[in-house]
């Protein structure tokens, strides 16, 4: 997952960090690997010593990028967590990396279903101080950077 692969396009402001830690994890493509990336991201961001608040930004962000990708995207996934260390304030780098749409279910259109989708977005901008997606030939990577100073 290279930051700045060549022949990529991208949505939003992205350059390449450094990074001071880092983390993967492959994505299972089942609903409930959502609670399993929350818990073992919570996990490892503690580890990382960041303030609670970045923590709890961080796990509702993943929750929202792994959701999206494990809902609407083809396999594989992979979550990647990583701090930056060039620039200042210190940055959390969060990215989601699958590949790519899957068919679109079709919705009822009864109204028996109340909207359960479509806030992920604007959840994970109003958390961010950055975010964007970048397309790549093996799939496409959202990503979001939080404050982690």
């Amino acid at each position: 997952m290279n930051a700045t692969a060549p022949g990529s396009a991208y949505s939003g402001s992205h350059a390449t960090p450094r990074r001071d830690a880092e983390f993967l994890f492959p994505l299972p493509h089942i609903p409930e690997a959502v609670g399993l990336v929350r818990r073992r991201a919570y996990t490892v961001l503690t580890g990382w010593n960041l303030p609670a608040t970045t923590i709890e930004d961080a796990v509702l962000v993943i929750s929202e990028l792994v959701t999206n990708a494990v809902t609407h995207a083809l396999p594989p996934a992979v979550l990647q967590m990583s701090r930056t260390t060039a620039e200042e304030p210190r940055a959390l780098r969060i990215e989601v990396t699958d590949a790519g749409p899957a068919v679109p279910v079709p919705r009822p259109a009864d109204g028996r279903h109340p909207a359960e989708h479509g806030r992920g977005n604007a959840i994970v901008t109003a958390l961010a101080a950055r975010n964007g997606t970048r397309v790549d030939p093996g799939g496409i990577t959202r990503w979001a950077d939080l404050p982690a100073a």
